[in-house]
């Protein structure tokens, strides 16, 4: 049996002028494919640690962590099975700059964001992201 990939990332939110929500997706060129930003978790790396890294290196936000969301579950390219943990995270400063993994960003309302995604996977996180941010 093949070694589960352990991985992490987050949902970076921000308050827009009119007081929605709106959240952070990333273009990835190789992939050609939106998705929210998430990577695989260095050796002795936390989840938590890997998903504001991560974070960080796609998007060039420094976040704070928010709430856990519900992770995603999947087979990878390779064949392995991987976990993709998520929390909420609301940026703390950064800017953007194109690099080899991402190339371009959007800050978009959750419902455009999810006809965006790519995955199927990442539409449900973002879901679960939206009922949480309706609640309050």
């Amino acid at each position: 049996m093949k070694p589960r990939v352990r991985a992490a990332g987050g949902i970076v939110w921000r308050l827009s002028e009119g007081g929605g929500c709106e959240v952070l997706l990333v273009h990835r060129p190789h992939h050609q494919d939106w998705s929210l930003p998430k990577g695989k978790c260095e050796p002795g790396e936390s989840d938590e640690a890997c998903a504001l890294r991560e974070v960080e290196e796609e998007t060039g936000l420094r976040c704070a962590l928010g709430i856990e969301l519900p992770s995603s579950q999947y087979l990878d390219a390779a064949g392995r099975p991987k976990t993709v943990r998520y929390w909420s995270m609301r940026p703390a400063g950064g800017v953007f700059s194109s690099n080899d993994e991402v190339d371009e960003v959007a800050w978009l309302a959750p419902q455009a964001a999810a006809r965006r995604l790519t995955y199927a996977g990442d539409r449900r996180v973002l879901g679960a992201f939206s009922e949480q941010f309706s609640e309050g």
